[in-house]
């Protein structure tokens, strides 16, 4: 008897419409209760971008909870501990949301709500690991919710870190900006009277060892909605074509702010193309490295290693001059990405098709 074919499962398209008009509605009202409030400039930045970035977990969560009935954390289905997290997820970004209130009444007052705000995702660190070993791994593995394999983000982050230092050398050699001052760039360090050659080791413990993991849950924040959710749908069109799709939409769902400044100042046209060419990028690291460790967390963590190791070199060690004509984020450094993503193409993985 011949084994049968394997049938490839098919996009639900219009559940698909649902989270990306949830997400992107919810994420662009912020932007614009933002750019209403003074932009960049206003105090409550980062306190809004943090929030924002739990929007895509949010949607995903709420619609699969609650909505869609197939949905592996669907409340009427799901009787795993994971469920837990999920009810904890969508109350974080409730208090996010009052945070984010708070801060454009009150601006002085973001900084300190910021702070507030690291509690809830300790908390949150604490709970994962508890439910983790209350409930087992198949507990969040079959909801999705999988951890992923330690080798997996200890070779995948030291590889996304060298890739980093080996572009900031490029920086540096071909004069694309200027080494930092750390004791100019970061007064409140030097206040402290350490030794200047103690103030590098001390930024890289602070962003690239520890911050990761206290960005976790925020970072889980797009990863679950994008690489969790989103890229579950769309490479049953086929892993190349669909996480093709990803990243042009992850990348577009970051313009509202790009056309603010960010990322790439005073580049709003150049900027944008530039974001939805990354996005394309870190689409394919990210989702190979789920693939590979068969968790979404994995993803989670390296998105927080990217932005902590991407802050360090650029702001820490050497700052380009022109970001976007600049080794990192800019265009020689998106070239860069783009052999990356060649080579990673070549792995049997890309040809797997989800099937029922």
């Amino acid at each position: 008897m011949q084994p049968s074919t394997p049938v490839p499962l098919k996009t639900n398209w219009p559940h698909v419409a649902w989270f990306l008009g949830l997400t992107f509605g919810l994420t662009w009202l912020v932007d614009l209760a933002l750019y209403l409030s003074g932009g960049l400039s206003n105090p409550a930045t980062m306190l809004l971008l943090q929030f924002q970035m739990l929007l895509p977990a949010f949607s995903a969560m709420f619609l699969g909870a609650f909505f869609f009935k197939e949905s592996p954390i669907y409340h009427r289905t799901n009787h795993r501990t994971s469920r837990w997290f999920v009810y904890f997820y969508l109350l974080l970004t409730f208090l996010y949301l009052l945070g984010a209130i708070a801060g454009l009444v009150q601006p002085g007052q973001a900084a300190m709500l910021s702070s507030l705000l690291l509690i809830p995702n300790v908390l949150g660190l604490i709970l994962l690991v508890v439910l983790r070993l209350a409930g087992g791994k198949d507990a969040f593995a079959g909801a999705g919710l999988g951890g992923g394999k330690a080798r997996v983000w200890l070779l995948y982050g030291l590889g996304l870190v060298a890739f980093y230092g080996f572009q900031t050398f490029l920086n540096y050699i071909f004069k694309l900006g200027q080494v930092v001052d750390l004791q100019t760039a970061f007064p409140q360090l030097a206040a402290a009277d350490l030794p200047a050659a103690a103030l590098l080791p001390i930024m890289a413990l602070n962003t690239v060892i520890i911050g990761p993991f206290l960005g976790l849950i925020i970072a889980f924040g797009e990863e679950y909605g994008w690489r969790g959710y989103l890229q579950t749908e769309l490479t049953r069109l086929g892993r190349v074509r669909g996480v093709f799709l990803l990243g042009v939409i992850w990348g577009i769902w970051h313009w509202p702010v790009i056309w603010m400044g960010y990322n790439f100042p005073g580049q709003p046209v150049l900027g944008s193309l530039a974001m939805v060419a990354l996005g394309i990028i870190f689409a394919y690291f990210f989702a190979y490295s789920v693939f590979k460790s068969q968790g979404v967390w994995t993803a989670a963590y390296l998105h927080a290693l990217n932005n902590q190791t991407l802050s360090f070199f650029f702001m820490a060690v050497y700052a380009p001059t022109n970001i976007l004509f600049s080794f990192g984020a800019g265009w020689p450094g998106l070239a860069l990405g783009a052999i990356v993503v060649l080579f990673i193409l070549r792995d049997p993985v890309w040809k797997m098709i989800d099937s029922e």
